[in-house]
Formats: C-alpha cells, structure tokens, sequence
C-alpha cells in the first residue's frame, strides 16, 4: 500500500498517537480529545493531497528552498499549519512543544506504515520523500505563524504599555513644573524637583520611541506631515546644537548645492539627531564627527561621518535593527539617557517613511558613514496595520 493511502486508512490510530503525545506535554495535560487533535487531521488531509499531486525536479527544489508554488495542496497545507500553531499559541504550548508536535506525527507515521509490513515497492523512497517534504513544510508554517503571532502580541503590548505610561508621566512633570509656583521651596527642595522635571524629560524620550518602535511593528508606519523646508538650514542647526552640547568635541559641517524639498521638519530634525548622537556616542573624544549635506538631482543626501572604530561586519549588518546595541568596539560606549537602543531604527524608518534610505559602510581608510537619501517629494508607502485605524490615531 502506497504511504498516502496508508495515511487515509489509518487516519484514526494516527490521530490517537497525535493526542496521546500532546497530552503528555504540560500544556496539553487537562485538554480535552477535540483541543489535542485541533488540526491535526486537516494537516494530514492536507499532506495526503500534497503527496498525490505531480511534482516536477524544478517545483521540487523549488520547495527545498521554500519558494511558493502554483500548488492547491500546498496552500491547504500552509492553512492547516497555521491555524494548528495559532491554536496551540492560545493553549499554551511553547514553540519546541509545537515543533516536538510534528517529530512525534512523523515517527509515528512512518512507524505504524513499517508496521503493517508494505509490499516492496521502488515507490517507498519517494512516498517517504515526499511525506517527509510535507512535514518539513508544514512544520516552518507553523513555526513561522506562531513566531508571527508572539511578535504581533508583544508589540501591541509594548505599543499599550507606552500608551497607558504617558498620562501618570505627564502628570508627573506637571506637578513638578507647578510645585515652585505654589509654595515657596527650599534649595535643596529646588534641586530635587530639578531632578523629577529631568528624569520626566528622559522618561518621555523613552516613551516616545517605544511609541514609534510599535506603530512601525504594527504596519502603521513613522507617522510624517510634510511641508516645504529646507534641509540645510534644519542640519545647520542641529550641527550648532551639537556643538553647543560638546564643545570638546570636534564637530564639522558643510552643505553644498538646493537642499530644499518637501519633508517632515520634526521627523528629520529626530533621525539626524538619532545618527549624529551615535556618532557622538560610539568614537572617542578625539575623533572627528562630520555632518554633510548635498543637493543632487531628484534627491537630497546627508552624510554623518565619524573616525571612531570600524564596526565589525557581523555588527553592520545588523545596526539598523531595534534594541541592538553593538559590543566589540575598542572605546566604550557610553549610555545616553533616554536611549533604549532605536535611535538608529527609528531613524531608518523615519526615512523610508519619506520614501528615502539610510545606509552604513565602516573601514579603516574611509571611517565610518551614516548616509541618508531622501527624494524631495514625499511618497507615501505605509504597510497595512494590525490595528484600526482609530487605535493608530491615538498611538
């Protein structure tokens, strides 16, 4: 008997082994006989139908390496996959109980079809091939969707955690702005609320970038509001700023050619801001930090360059990334209150919220470059959000 009709025929006691496995997990533990099963006849089904229909070497390799093709058994398969893992993720299995889940389907399987002694057939390599095929499939949908979910649930977490933070913050800075206004406090009184009103301040920040961080998770995209403004005059003064808040620092300027364009003022104001703080942060005192702007064509660039230590490439690549914070290099890095580890994420999305780019290179001869490209046109390209758009507004 041929492996998918075997799985037909003996859908039931595979199905019993399928539950009596998940029952003996923690999670599965007090489920009832309909929770353990969940899809796991659908995904059987599925498999099955998948096995049957003709596969080409090209559609094949094509699976190996996870590219979608034009295959009705595959997207039942993925569906059936998907929801298992969505469901699981609701019962409380972890993902290596959910991942145990498919080893336990596949030894059994093949198991009980050893068992029942099928005739020699040069078709049983490719009938465990293909099952095989289906299973691995099946399984990095399961893992994909679960992990999918997790992200999904933690970022609305952190997007009302952040949200529900800034009304008991806000009225904590307030107290603190009205506190010398009523009485007359002592100095050291003044020192302390001093501090509240400082540490308000960082909290804020904070906040105010985990609230960005979400919104781009959740598809909403960096809210911007463009207008006509000019690029030069905005990183003139932010070099000027920068100066001002480093005077030990040497810290250099230059702008060449039209840096007039339709943009986000405060948006850019924060992404230039994020990637010269950075710069600042991660070179020693004696290097060079260098902010250049250039008109060119259709485009504006900015450039932040700084002469610190070359960031291994392992690091580069992954820069960009939220909450990572490189670790190899030779100076220390020294902690910026009000820094959580977005400065640099929610500078490149900043930029690709205006249709633009933000790009990093390192070596010893060129130092490092923080490069931004932004189209003088704003051109609107959001995801779609998780939430609606009412709960987008009020993020």
């Amino acid at each position: 008997m041929r492996l998918a009709d075997f799985i037909i025929s003996n859908i039931e006691p595979i199905l019993m082994e399928w539950e009596a496995f998940a029952r003996s997990m923690t999670s599965g533990g007090t489920m009832d006989a309909l929770a353990l099963r969940d899809h796991a006849g659908d995904i059987l089904l599925a498999t099955v139908r998948d096995m049957r229909l003709p596969q080409s070497r090209t559609e094949r390799a094509a699976k190996s390496r996870s590219r979608p093709i034009d295959n009705a058994g595959e997207a039942t398969l993925n569906g059936a996959s998907e929801q298992h893992a969505i469901g699981r993720l609701g019962s409380g299995f972890d993902l290596p109980e959910v991942v145990s889940e498919y080893r336990a389907l596949r030894a059994s399987v093949l198991r009980l079809w050893d068992d029942s002694r099928p005739d020699p057939d040069d078709s049983a390599v490719d009938d465990v091939t293909r099952f095989n095929e289906s299973i691995d499939q099946s399984l990095a949908k399961a893992v994909s969707s679960y992990t999918k979910r997790v992200n999904q649930s933690r970022d609305l977490f952190l997007a009302i955690l952040s949200h529900d933070l800034r009304n008991p913050l806000n009225s904590i800075a307030m107290s603190a702005a009205l506190l010398p206004r009523l009485v007359k406090p002592a100095a050291d009184t003044n020192e302390v609320v001093a501090q509240i009103a400082t540490n308000a301040d960082v909290m804020a920040r904070m906040i105010s970038d985990l609230l960005d961080y979400t919104r781009t998770r959740l598809g909403a995209g960096m809210p911007v509001h463009v207008a006509p403004m000019d690029l030069g005059i905005l990183s003139e003064e932010l070099f000027k700023e920068f100066r001002t808040a480093h005077p030990s620092r040497n810290i250099r300027f230059q702008s060449e050619g039209e840096l007039s364009g339709h943009w986000d003022a405060d948006r850019l104001r924060q992404a230039i801001s994020n990637v010269m703080g950075n710069a600042i942060q991660h070179s020693p005192q004696s290097a060079l930090v260098e902010l250049r702007v250039m008109g060119e064509g259709p485009i504006v660039r900015l450039v932040v360059y700084n002469g610190g230590s070359v960031i291994p490439p392992g690091e580069l690549a992954s820069i960009f990334d939220p909450l990572v914070r490189g670790s190899s290099a030779e100076h220390p890095r020294q902690h910026r209150p009000g820094s959580i580890g977005l400065g640099l994420y929610i500078a490149r999305q900043i930029a690709q919220s205006h249709g633009g780019s933000v790009d990093a290179t390192s070596s010893e001869e060129a130092g490092t470059e923080f490069t931004v490209r932004l189209p003088r046109e704003f051109i609107k390209d959001f995801g779609q959000p998780i939430l609606d758009e009412n709960q987008l507004r009020t993020m």
